[in-house]
């Protein structure tokens, strides 16, 4: 079908905090985490600017570019900002705030696929899909779950970004919606 995701799509994530005003995944400023690229939080646009709202789906698995992606697929999620942003990655402990509604990890972009073990692969799950035949498609709401450590935490918004033109600050959570949505991401295809 024309709506299944495949391996080399490119594709925005919106948030579904406060039905879906949770902004959509961004890269934003430099990292300043060892081994880091560029931040991540939410921003109210899926294009704040060129590309750091677009993120390219690669199989972690030795999948090829145009399988369709499978609920339960180990992925990486490459950032498109200046044609290379980086790597979707845990790195560093999510601030103490945070660690107080159940956060385990600060997130960022690294330039590696995996700066350290399992940190920057996700197991994209579905929460469901027409027709239920276990592929993931546009539209359809997923939780992404992080490897490292074999437990690295559900993806979710979780406080006010401080960086400029962002929204949410992003970290993961050993529980996979703590409240309102958090940890829901909605996708769609990236707009050229």
């Amino acid at each position: 079908m024309a709506n299944e995701l495949k391996y080399g799509d490119q594709i925005h994530l919106q948030n579904g905090y406060s039905d879906w005003q949770g902004g959509y995944l961004d890269t934003n400023g430099h990292s300043s985490a060892s081994g880091g690229k560029y931040q991540v939080s939410t921003a109210d646009t899926p294009a704040r600017g060129k590309g750091t709202g677009t993120w390219e789906i690669l199989s972690a698995s030795g999948k090829a570019s145009g399988q369709p992606v499978v609920s339960g697929d180990l992925v990486y999620l490459r950032n498109l900002y200046g044609g290379d942003g980086g790597y979707l990655d845990t790195n560093g402990h999510a601030t103490t705030d945070q660690k107080n509604a159940g956060a385990k990890y600060d997130v960022s972009t690294s330039q590696t696929r995996d700066r350290a073990a399992g940190t920057g692969r996700w197991r994209i799950f579905a929460q469901t899909s027409t027709p239920a035949d276990q592929n993931v498609r546009l539209g359809d709401l997923v939780h992404l779950w992080n490897v490292y450590g074999d437990n690295g935490g559900f993806l979710e918004t979780n406080g006010h970004s401080t960086a400029t033109g962002g929204k949410y600050d992003l970290c993961t959570n050993a529980y996979f919606n703590r409240s309102s949505n958090v940890a829901d991401w909605k996708i769609h295809r990236a707009t050229a």
